[in-house]
C-alpha cells in the first residue's frame, strides 16, 4: 500500500483534423471523450488546407474537443503531428462547456505562418 500512482492517460485537446468526424479521427478510437471546450488563454489559429495554432498572437479562444488518452494513442498522435519538430506540444488550462477546468495537451505550430486566419478559433471545414 503507498507508493507512486503512475497515470496511465493523459488529456488531449484537439482542434482540428483530430476532432470527430474529421479524416484523423480514427486515431482516437480508444480515447474517451470527455467534451467540447475552449482554451482559456487566447491564441491564433491559421489554416492552410489543415489547421494550426500559434502562441504569440493572443486574438482568440481554440475551439475544439478534449479526450483521454493512453500513452500509446499519444505516441502515435505525437507520430503523426510530428511532434517535437513540425508541431510541438504543450499543457494548457481548457475550458469545457459545464466550466469545468482542466489541464490538457495542444499541439502548437512552431514555423512560419502561413494560409487563412481563422478569427473564430473554431476549424469547421471537412
Amino acid at each position: 500500500k503507498g507508493g507512486v500512482y503512475w497515470m496511465k492517460s493523459e488529456l488531449l485537446f484537439v482542434y482540428g483534423t483530430l476532432k470527430r468526424g474529421f479524416g484523423n479521427h480514427y486515431y482516437l478510437k480508444d480515447a474517451i471523450f470527455l467534451g467540447r471546450g475552449r482554451t482559456k488563454e487566447r491564441y491564433a489559429m491559421y489554416e492552410l488546407s489543415i489547421p494550426y495554432v500559434v502562441k504569440d498572437e493572443r486574438v482568440s479562444h481554440i475551439v475544439g474537443e478534449v479526450y483521454e488518452v493512453g500513452r500509446d494513442t499519444l505516441k502515435r498522435i505525437d507520430m503523426l503531428e510530428g511532434h517535437p519538430f513540425a508541431y510541438k506540444r504543450e499543457r494548457v488550462v481548457v475550458v469545457l462547456e459545464d466550466g469545468t477546468e482542466v489541464s490538457a495537451w495542444l499541439y502548437f505550430w512552431e514555423g512560419c505562418k502561413r494560409g487563412n486566419f481563422n478569427e473564430s478559433g473554431e476549424y469547421k471545414r471537412l
